[in-house]
């Protein structure tokens, strides 16, 4: 059966002509997802190939991913949104993942990740990418103890190699490997100290199994291999920061830069294999330092996409952060930041339900489109001129159609409905646009005697 397979994928390869987006790219060979790319960026398909042939966009698209739409992400683009979502052991209802997934469909998020943790999650990640347009990710370290049905001292290299070409087999479009937790960056992350300590979910596994073992961290170790499967399936590797700050008193610390410093290495070594990459940051982070955290893991890695989680700008708001994501999200993205991973309500508290999941995505949503208003980005202001024409004219219907969740701001203005239709119950008759507007038609404006 796998050599049917690799006997398929060969033959895919050799009627496309190239391996991978990358390996095409430098071709000087537009493909059809470079096209799709440009088509909803507004910019030229060799733009797009020039910035995917230097590594500063990539389009993750496994070759198994049929019902994909592209996306690009990187240098000049949109700023794209990730869901995250799926099981864990106190929560596995697949029935309500399903849910959040359609919801992240609805709010047009680009990416979905798959972070189940608990049993075998093949079966919902394979309708997972039957049906969705979205690009879909997965951190297979993850799910390594479910699908081997073994504990993690009983893991080898091997078997965490097994994990990753079986997630790109599935079709998955990008992976996050923690690469760079190897010796060298522990060592850092050991001398230094910290508060929280490590707080990424894999970078917590890998440490600990580095730890028990004695062994290097095997997608460090053999990192080749990870990169041939990857390519073999044109699969991105979003470089995991596994040394990411948990609160902000950690943030930009020895442990942080020590790990950028190996992932930007990493970067040139996938690149030269025509992976696409992503690199992943920070975290909790005080406003402050976003900017120059931002132009660092730049300039380290050498203008790679980065894929921000957050960054939280202050600790103390469970239940909230969201908001607190959305925030540094927005400075991240105004600053370099190319793809923000949402953050929900239920932050350090529980596995999200379906609203804090839609909370999420519109948080995030609103992060990425005000920054790319300030990037500059063409179109971007489009649809915020769209609703300040329907402000002017007081066209409801029209308000509701720009909204970015029509269905709550409808709900809004008719949860207390005004009695001139052309106002709102905020200032009814003294609506300063409705004032203007009928001055400026040569009207009087009455408020006592008006009929």
């Amino acid at each position: 059966m796998k050599n049917i397979l690799k006997y398929k994928i060969y033959q895919e390869e050799i009627m496309r002509n190239y391996a991978t987006q990358m390996d095409a790219a430098k071709k000087g060979i537009i493909t059809p997802e470079m096209q799709t790319v440009a088509e909803k960026e507004n910019l030229s398909a060799e733009i797009i190939r020039q910035r995917v042939a230097d590594g500063c966009v990539a389009i993750p698209a496994n070759i198994n991913h049929k019902s994909l739409s592209a996306e690009g992400i990187g240098m000049g683009l949109k700023t794209k949104i990730n869901v995250n979502l799926g099981i864990s052991g106190d929560a596995k209802d697949y029935a309500k993942e399903w849910e959040k997934v359609e919801l992240a469909l609805k709010f047009k998020a680009e990416a979905i990740m798959d972070l189940s943790n608990y049993g075998k999650t093949n079966t919902f990640r394979q309708e997972l990418i039957a049906k969705s347009p979205a690009m879909i990710g997965t951190v297979p370290m993850y799910d390594a103890i479910g699908y081997l049905e073994k504990d993690l001292l009983e893991i080898t290299a091997e078997d965490f190699l097994r994990v990753v070409r079986a997630h790109a087999e599935e079709g998955v479009d990008f992976m996050t490997i923690h690469a760079g937790i190897n010796r060298r960056a522990i060592e850092a992350f050991k001398r230094e100290g910290r508060r929280m300590n490590i707080v990424s979910r894999g970078g917590s596994l890998l440490f600990a199994w580095m730890e028990m073992t004695g062994n290097e961290n095997p997608f460090f170790e053999y990192y080749d291999e990870v990169l041939k499967i990857l390519r073999e399936f044109d699969v991105t590797i979003s470089l995991g920061d596994a040394l990411r700050p948990g609160c902000i008193d950690d943030s930009t610390d020895a442990g942080q830069i020590s790990e950028l410093i190996e992932l930007g290495n990493l970067t040139k070594r996938a690149w030269k294999q025509d992976v696409q990459v992503m690199v992943e940051g920070p975290g909790h982070m005080a406003m402050n330092e976003i900017a120059a955290n931002m132009q660092i893991q730049k300039r380290i890695c050498h203008n790679a996409p980065f894929y921000v989680l957050g960054p939280l700008v202050t600790d103390i708001a469970p239940g909230y952060d969201h908001i607190t994501s959305a925030i540094g999200g927005a400075i991240a993205a105004v600053n370099g930041a190319d793809f923000l991973c949402y953050v929900t309500p239920a932050e350090h508290l529980r596995l999200p339900d379906a609203n804090d999941v839609k909370e999420g995505i519109i948080a995030s949503k609103i992060a990425a489109h005000a920054a790319d208003i300030a990037k500059g980005i063409p179109n971007a202001r489009d649809i915020d001129n769209k609703m300040a024409d329907a402000r002017h004219k007081v066209e409801w219907e029209e308000m509701f159609q720009y909204a970015i969740d029509p269905e709550k701001a409808r709900a809004y203005f008719e949860s207390t409905p005004p009695e001139d239709r052309h106002t709102c119950s905020m200032c009814g008759k003294m609506c300063a646009v409705r004032t203007t507007n009928m001055i400026l038609e040569g009207k009087e404006v009455k408020f006592c005697t008006e009929k």
